[in-house]
């Protein structure tokens, strides 16, 4: 008899933040992928340089604070001072790929369809004086070139900010000595600049702010001469830290350190490749970085600002093609509530559209029967029209309460003044429970219908806000079950009081229910295929990291279970390892829209359950958020949302990886007589016009 395998050894675990790193070459893959018209390429290529900064400001920050105060090592046993070793090394094989497509592919046949990317060498005596002209009346006004001296310390430079560090030589105005010279691009400046077509001869023909700072820059420095001008950008920390027990107003802190958020430690140099090594070396000394955490870049320090050039140029020849969302089907006078009391409404953005969220929220505002509205708000989007509708309710005397998360990561300026514009207005505003972020999508309505008060419910898995419901796939959920308006109704109160633990009917809840929960369900499936009843499990998710949720997802693989995961970004389980994980397979699917929807779903013995959730399979959701996971209880709603978000993503093999069990991920493709099949695409066609 075999022996029982170790499920706590450290080899059956991938370090996450190298999974989540991999995430981003996939995206890359995508980027040189020649059956997507060629500005969707651009749009990929810098969305993996935009997640791969993220990545930097916030995980490897991580890493690197838990590398100088202690915290011990991940599960997979890899100590912070490796991991940093294998991320750096990592991210420079992930950056040269960059910019090997940048340079030998993509921006090449970006100009052969009339959309060029001027660099230096090619401009003509015609567009060099327009762009002498430019910098003279439109960039020298706004900078400040700084010299490095005993006079002048090393400036403060700002987090991901574009500079140029410059070698002079010769004798300014004063008498001083050339050496080291920095010139900060301001960040009124446009990044892009596109040509005039009586210039340029071309009509989309575009020039980096770098290339032109570069070119000219010797005007800022008369009389002395430049030896040599490189750009390079620093990625710092962009966590905020805030102790949450040491704080009496949560608003307040924020706000302060938000103000130093752009200068917190350094965690990566990128800098032109041809910059000597002296230089290199004294911006990694006045960094404290170490030299692996340097980029060498043949190309712009900050590529990923070539995005603009996307909403610059109307091409639907080099775009995908519009599609426009699914209207819920509504007879023609029948009151929006009334459709919801007929049956539950069930969303999948962004095939279907946001309006309908949007309508209930407005409609609610204006209906003199409804007496109270509550939301929970993590991502809104400017001018959101859920806000307008807000603000209107309050003022037209409804009760209306909002949980503001505050510390909505790179959108907690937004939400400061998110909260400042709803109290003024009269709303409620709550910033949630100490030490536990709201991430939970909530949504609810009180409303007088007779002599009875009835609860109207959204639930979803995406954010409140109107782009990215047409950029991200996600669950939404209305309903009037009672059960769901309860424990709705529960939770709120929790949230905006000082409730006790509360027992809810159907929803689980972070950081209460929902852990356990999840390991029970899953442990039901590994019980169940031991009897010889029906056992399965498949989950959509965006990451998978919580070593307890892994450990009972091996066990039931070892019991027989058939496990199917689809895992956007990060996943820390290692699929198919002989008398482990053999049943269980994981996949990650990148297409036109980014995968963000939680499903989970469960055999139960030939009973399935399904659900929606705000969280995903990682420590911190499952342990220090405000998440929900709500049940779809409509037998018909059910099997949609399994059609269309499960069993179509399996049968995937145009824009899915498989992840291997030592921790890479091989695409997937048509075998055989299979036909090619790309989940997103037949979506579309089914789902919009």
């Amino acid at each position: 008899m075999p022996a029982k395998p170790d499920l706590n050894d450290p080899a059956l675990y991938i370090n996450r933040e190298l999974s989540q790193l991999e995430f981003n070459f996939r995206v890359l893959e995508q980027a040189m992928d020649e059956r997507v018209p060629l500005l969707e390429r651009l749009r990929y290529l810098c969305i993996s340089c935009t997640n791969l900064d993220e990545f930097f400001e916030i995980r490897v920050a991580a890493i690197r604070h838990q590398q100088d105060f202690g915290g011990g090592s991940a599960p997979d046993g890899i100590a912070p001072t490796q991991a940093l070793e294998r991320i750096y090394a990592r991210a420079r094989e992930l950056v040269d790929a960059q910019y090997r497509y940048w340079n030998d592919h993509l921006r090449p046949a970006l100009g052969a369809t009339g959309l060029r990317i001027l660099t230096r060498d090619t401009w003509t005596a015609k567009q060099k004086r327009w762009l002498k002209d430019y910098f003279d009346s439109d960039i020298t006004p706004v900078l400040s070139p700084l010299a490095v001296d005993p006079a002048h310390p090393f400036p403060r430079i700002l987090n991901k900010s574009l500079n140029l560090v410059v070698v002079l030589q010769g004798r300014d105005a004063f008498g001083r000595n050339g050496g080291l010279a920095l010139v900060r691009a301001p960040r009124s400046l446009p990044r892009i600049i596109q040509l005039p077509k009586q210039i340029s001869g071309g009509e989309h023909d575009f020039v980096l702010l770098s290339a032109v700072l570069s070119a000219f820059v010797e005007d800022l420095f008369p009389g002395m001469t430049v030896k040599g001008t490189y750009q390079f950008r620093v990625t710092r920390n962009s966590e905020l830290f805030v102790d949450e027990d040491e704080v009496e107003n949560l608003a307040s802190a924020l706000r302060d350190e938000l103000v130093g958020r752009g200068y917190s430690h350094a965690v990566r140099l990128e800098i032109a490749d041809s910059c000597p090594k002296p230089i290199v070396k004294t911006l990694l000394r006045h960094f404290e970085l170490p030299e692996d955490a340097v980029s060498r870049i043949n190309g712009p320090v900050n590529l990923n600002r070539v995005i603009a050039v996307y909403d610059m140029v109307e091409r639907a020849d080099l775009k995908f093609p519009v599609f426009k969302p699914r209207l819920h089907p509504r007879e023609s006078g029948t009151e929006l509530f009334e459709v919801i009391r007929r049956g539950d409404v069930l969303l999948h953005h962004p095939f279907d559209s946001f309006s309908v969220i949007q309508d209930l929220v407005k409609t609610a505002a204006h209906d003199p029967n409804v007496l109270a509205i509550k939301q929970t708000l993590y991502r809104t989007g400017h001018n959101s029209p859920l806000v307008a509708s807000l603000i209107e309710a309050a003022r037209n005397g409804k009760d209306v309460t909002v949980v503001i998360e505050l510390r909505a990561r790179f959108d907690e300026e937004a939400n400061l003044r998110l909260a400042d514009r709803l109290q003024e207005a009269g709303v409620q505003v709550v910033y949630g429970v100490v030490g536990y972020k709201t991430h939970a999508k909530m949504l609810l309505i009180v409303r007088r219908e007779g002599k009875k008060l009835q609860r109207y419910v959204h639930l979803g898995t995406g954010n409140y806000h109107s782009g990215t419901a047409r950029a991200y796939t996600d669950i939404g959920l209305i309903t009037a079950h009672p059960d769901l308006g309860e424990d709705v109704h529960l939770l709120f109160q929790q949230m905006s009081g000082l409730a006790p633990a509360i027992r809810l009917k159907r929803i689980l809840q972070s950081p209460f229910t929902l852990h356990p929960g999840l390991l029970k369900k899953i442990q039901r499936e590994a019980t169940n295929a031991r009897a010889g009843k029906p056992a399965g499990i498949i989950a959509k998710l965006n990451a998978i990291n919580e070593p307890q949720v892994i450990r009972a997802l091996y066990e039931a693989s070892i019991a027989g279970v058939q496990i199917e995961l689809i895992v956007r970004g990060a996943c820390g389980l290692r699929p198919g390892v002989k008398g482990v994980s053999e049943n269980i397979r994981v996949r990650s699917i990148v297409g036109r829209f980014l995968e963000h929807s939680r499903i989970y779903w469960f055999a139960n013995g030939g009973q399935p359950e399904l659900f929606a959730s705000s969280a995903d399979w990682m420590e911190r959701n499952l342990m220090r958020r405000i998440e929900t996971c709500f049940p779809i209880l409509d037998p018909v709603l059910a099997e949609r949302v399994h059609a269309e978000e499960l069993d179509t993503y399996l049968r995937d093999n145009l824009q899915a990886w498989e992840l291997k069990s030592d921790g890479s991920y091989a695409r997937i493709v048509p075998e055989g007589d299979a036909m090619p099949h790309s989940a997103q695409q037949h979506l579309l066609a089914l789902l919009c016009q």
